[in-house]
């Protein structure tokens, strides 16, 4: 029998429960019908963050980071890009911690950028600083 998990939607925010194997084979939302595994990071608010790092069974890793903040705006495309090479192992996702600073507080954020990784509503690891997409892929899949 094959493992399943839990995936939030990057759409709709709803968790779906998807076979492990399925998440290589470009699967859709039960509720929305878009696609779960985007290579994209995911823009969270409030809501969203607590449903995305409390319910996903695949590792999150969130980018907590502010618009007047250059090195997480320098390092923005590294993160996409990070995002498309760990599609399917871990989900990328943005906090902006000005509009947003409630769902960032709990976390003792102290400096941006910061990217936490996320599983089941645990914290796992964290790490500060802007780093290229290599690094950041190669930091995810150490901590996985």
């Amino acid at each position: 029998m094959s493992e399943s998990l839990h995936y939030v939607c990057p759409h709709c925010h709803t968790t779906n429960r998807i076979a492990k194997e399925q998440l290589g084979n470009q699967p859709d939302c039960g509720s929305c019908h878009q696609p779960l595994v985007t290579g994209e990071p995911v823009a969270l608010d409030n809501d969203s963050f607590a449903k995305h790092i409390g319910r996903s069974q695949l590792p999150v890793v969130v980018d907590f980071w502010a618009p007047w903040c250059g090195p997480c705006r320098m390092m923005a495309p590294a993160f996409a890009q990070a995002a498309q090479q760990l599609a399917g192992q871990a989900q990328l996702a943005k906090l902006d911690t000005e509009a947003y600073p409630q769902a960032a507080a709990p976390f003792g954020i102290r400096s941006i950028p910061t990217m936490v990784v996320f599983k089941e509503g645990k914290e796992l690891a964290r790490i500060s600083g802007a780093l290229p997409a290599g690094e950041i892929v190669r930091w995810v899949q150490s901590v996985r």
